[in-house]
């Protein structure tokens, strides 16, 4: 018996897995960069939508210069920057556009994150960790456009004979 479940989870296919892990990693950030911004409301989760100009939440410089204070990096440039990688890396991976490169960008990001933000809270961050890494490793699947180019870029090669 715990064979045979076994080999059905073996079955699960890659690209099944793969967009199970965009697609949370996607979420957790977009809406962590959510949290950031005022003015532009996209809440797929809570179905909420507002739009206007965005810009960085007095709520988020304040945690920027507190709570999150980073080394090096001033508050102001830290908290636009975090609010514009929240946006534009879970942006990618949900479409699946250059996956590896934004699951490595996200992936930096949880890593500061856990060292000089929030370092109890390993758990989270190896679970977001584990979910980047996958895609990083084994790319993100064919529900992507990173497989559609890949496939045009081939059929290209192969008719030219490159």
């Amino acid at each position: 018996m715990p064979g045979k479940v076994i080999t059905s989870f073996s079955r699960v296919p890659h690209s099944a897995i793969a967009l199970l892990a965009r697609l949370s990693v996607a979420t957790t950030f977009w809406l962590s960069g959510q949290t950031k911004i005022e003015g532009l409301v996209l809440d797929p989760v809570g179905r909420t939508i507002e739009l206007g100009m965005p810009r960085i939440s007095e709520g988020a410089l304040e945690l920027f210069r507190s709570e999150y204070a980073l080394p090096l990096i001033p508050p102001q440039i830290a908290a636009v920057a975090a609010a514009a990688a929240e946006h534009v890396f879970p942006l990618l991976l949900l479409i699946g556009l250059a996956s590896r490169l934004s699951s490595l960008a996200l992936l930096a990001m949880t890593l500061v994150i856990q060292v000089f933000v929030y370092p109890a809270a390993f758990a989270t961050h190896g679970l977001w960790a584990v979910s980047m890494l996958y895609v990083i490793a084994r790319g993100p699947g064919v529900v992507s456009l990173d497989h559609w180019i890949a496939g045009r870029y081939r059929a290209r090669t192969v008719i030219r004979g490159d």
